[in-house]
């Protein structure tokens, strides 16, 4: 048995060397480098006023012109060729004309071009020199599922000092993703290499998901048989725990018994963040619950909203259907919005009674909402900044619902709460203590990669020597 766990650790070990000191090299740039996105404070700083001067319709009449017969959201904004709705429905969205209905998709390069310098203009940013540089499905930093409803892609060089670049949905018109020269050069060095993430393999994926899955499992079994080892060879002398081997053996060893706990449960925590199921449950709605959450409203009804002035700063308007009637609400900061009920009353948010309807109709036995607290172990944090969250915990399921837009945030059964610990604590050490103390945080991630890497680079040695020697 033993020489069966030398032999599969030895080449498991020689073949998966370098992935394991890249994952824990990559891990720390991550760490201080997210993928690129366009965060909601620069989607919304890129926002201008909604413009009601201009012709506009009904809201039954923009869902009907739109095609989509199970839309449950209507947005309007304002684009640089004119205001638009954009019609969600669970598996498809689409932008039409406020002044006619008509289809308001972009395959014009030119309109995709003047969409992003005035969205650029809005926050600030040198678009002089900006012009569109593609337009394809995919790229290495559209890669993401997020954006499919949005392909193809127009990404548009700014031109300016910070190499920053903005992708504008054809279908809807909107800004959806910038990145920086910056963000693209550390992430090369840093997301793409730890997710394995070259386009041509992200851009597949069921490919991507299978590739990544087994590399991870093979690493897991690799690390796990090297822990066994390492504890078998180890020897007491004087008290004191001693390696048999010299030289990078011994460097290799010894790091390995320090570091084995962790070591161990990043490479376990790495592996289940392509779980995606397979362990653990996913956090979805179940299909009953999808159905009471996003059930069509009747469009119909919203007459009442539609005679109701909107506010003249009101930079993004939403229709949303909950809990079977249909309430508007107006984002006129980043952080604040007005609420329009059913019945024309106004508000910041939803309240807990219009949550506690809502979810009596997803589960039995729930009790009475309570707000996500901020350092809650299970955090939730809305569209909004500072807008509620509320929990309601219907026995062991709970469910947390933004206030801001009735929207679920999370879906929690105990796989899914355990899913939280074995994941995204042991992988990002999103442990509430030592997200309260940041710079804690920054020097424990980064000291523990660096051991993980220096244990890897042994392990490269030793797997060199061992292949020359063959």
């Amino acid at each position: 048995m033993m020489g069966a766990i030398v032999l599969l650790h030895r080449w498991l070990g020689i073949a998966f060397c370098l992935l394991f000191a890249m994952w824990f090299a990559t891990g720390i740039v991550m760490h201080f480098v997210p993928f690129p996105s366009l965060t909601e404070a620069e989607r919304f700083t890129g926002l201008v006023p909604v413009d009601r001067a201009q012709p506009s319709m009904a809201i039954a009449d923009v869902v009907a012109a739109s095609g989509i017969a199970d839309a449950t959201r209507v947005r309007l904004i304002r684009r640089s060729d004119g205001p638009a709705y954009v019609v969600s429905g669970p598996s498809r969205l689409r932008a039409v004309r406020a002044s006619d209905g008509q289809g308001a998709s972009v395959s014009s390069p030119e309109v995709a071009l003047a969409i992003a310098k005035a969205h650029a203009g809005q926050r600030g940013l040198d678009a002089a020199h900006a012009a569109v540089v593609a337009s394809a499905d995919h790229d290495q930093w559209s890669v993401p599922n997020g954006f499919d409803r949005h392909r193809p892609l127009f990404r548009v060089a700014l031109g300016d000092a910070a190499g920053t670049e903005v992708y504008v949905s054809s279908q809807t018109g909107e800004v959806v993703l910038d990145t920086t020269r910056s963000e693209r050069g550390w992430n090369l060095a840093g997301s793409v290499l730890h997710w394995i993430y070259p386009t041509v393999l992200r851009s597949n994926w069921a490919l991507w998901d299978g590739v990544v899955w087994t590399l991870s499992l093979l690493a897991l079994i690799a690390a796990v048989l090297g822990a066994v080892l390492g504890v078998v060879r180890a020897k007491m002398r004087a008290g004191r725990i001693a390696t048999p081997y010299r030289g990078w053996h011994a460097l290799h060893h010894v790091i390995g018994l320090i570091a084995t706990s962790f070591v161990l449960t990043w490479i376990f925590s790495g592996w289940l963040s392509m779980d995606h199921g397979r362990l653990f449950s996913r956090g979805q709605l179940t299909a009953a619950e999808a159905g009471t959450t996003n059930s069509v409203p009747g469009w119909t009804t919203a007459v009442a909203l539609d005679r109701k002035p909107i506010s003249s700063s009101a930079r993004e308007v939403e229709w949303f259907g909950y809990d079977g009637r249909i309430y508007r609400r107006e984002r006129i900061g980043l952080d604040k919005q007005v609420l329009v009920r059913p019945d024309e009353r106004v508000a910041k948010a939803l309240s807990a009674q219009e949550v506690e309807r809502l979810v009596a109709r997803l589960a039995a036995g729930c009790g009475a909402p309570s707000v996500v607290a901020s350092n809650d172990d299970y955090p939730a944090q809305s569209i909004v900044p500072g807008a509620p969250v509320y929990r309601s915990r219907c026995g062991d399921l709970w469910f947390d619902i933004d206030g801001a837009d009735g929207s679920v945030v999370q879906r929690l059964d105990a796989s899914r709460r355990a899913y939280r610990w074995v994941y995204s604590a042991l992988h990002t050490l999103d442990f509430p203590f030592l997200v309260a103390h940041p710079r804690l945080r920054d020097v424990v991630i980064v000291g523990l990669c660096a051991v993980g890497l220096v244990f890897s680079m042994s392990g490269i040695v030793i797997g060199w020597r061992r292949l020359l020697l063959s």
